[in-house]
């Protein structure tokens, strides 16, 4: 996978909806979605929201990044849960991202960025990330082109579905279990119902794109 792909590998997208102090029918206040039996709980996704808000109004564009992420706490919620499933099938396989590996992904994303800031400037702007947010981007790219590796994916049909055999199945054992008003959960597609963004599709075009050592 390019590099530049990769960054974009970690979107997390979905239409609008309003926080909720319950999921599933009031079965767990306090929570936006429950993950293999672990709570998402509502604070930690508003936590997640206000830290990309803070940095959008640090930004002299700070009114249309607001404005173009008006879906932010449905697309944060749905990195939160992604990122679940990512750890299980990476357990699964196991695949681990070591503390070099992360170090030579975000260096590689920060020169091929322009510098840390162009990164983070990025990043803000086209995915919503925060820059305290970051380093979540680049474990979950270094775990998932190292799960396509493990796997033996190949850019192909056949690979592709292969890949996506293995995140559903996963997505499917962890009984995901989402507040319903941030949507469904869609164990097939790996992602909220109302999501267009191609998570593994995106993750196979180059499996063979991945840090020293793994």
């Amino acid at each position: 996978m390019h590099r530049r792909t990769a960054l974009t590998v970690s979107a997390a997208l979905l239409a609008a909806g309003p926080l909720l102090t319950a999921c599933g029918g009031d079965a767990h206040p306090g929570a936006a979605a429950v993950v293999g039996g672990e709570r998402i709980d509502v604070s930690s996704l508003q936590a997640q929201v206000e830290d990309v808000r803070a940095a959008q109004e640090r930004s002299p564009q700070a009114a249309q990044l607001v404005q173009a992420t008006g879906d932010l706490p449905r697309r944060k919620l749905n990195g939160m849960i992604f990122d679940r499933v990512v750890d299980k099938v990476a357990a699964d396989h196991g695949v681990t991202a070591t503390r070099a590996e992360l170090q030579q992904t975000r260096t590689a994303f920060v020169r091929e960025s322009g510098g840390e800031e162009r990164l983070a400037s990025v990043l803000l702007q086209e995915q919503g990330v925060a820059p305290g947010q970051i380093e979540d981007v680049v474990r979950r790219n270094v775990l998932m082109n190292k799960i396509a590796a493990k796997l033996g994916v190949t850019d192909s049909p056949e690979g592709q579905k292969k890949l996506t055999d293995v995140f559903s199945a996963a997505s499917k054992s962890l009984a995901i279990d989402v507040n319903p008003r941030y949507g469904a959960w869609d164990d097939a597609q790996v992602r909220l119902a109302d999501s267009t963004e191609p998570w593994l599709r995106q993750l196979s075009q180059d499996p063979a794109a991945v840090p020293a050592g793994a």
